[in-house]
């Protein structure tokens, strides 16, 4: 006798099969490592407080 399966399973398992084959491919093209992350964002930041640091007035606070 066959074995009877649920279509609508079956259907979601092919679903979330190919999302996460998408996902994998999406991690390799748009992420990038912790250590890039924070390194990027500690330059960011210090460029932020040089620029700031550089100021002439501090800015108005009402403006």
């Amino acid at each position: 006798m066959a074995e009877i399966i649920n279509l609508k399973q079956v259907r979601k398992a092919r679903e979330r099969a190919a999302k996460e084959a998408q996902a994998t491919e999406n991690r390799v093209v748009f992420g990038r490592p912790k250590a890039a992350k924070t390194r990027e964002e500690a330059r960011k930041s210090l460029e932020t407080a040089r620029h700031e640091g550089h100021r002439l007035k501090t800015p108005d606070p009402e403006a």
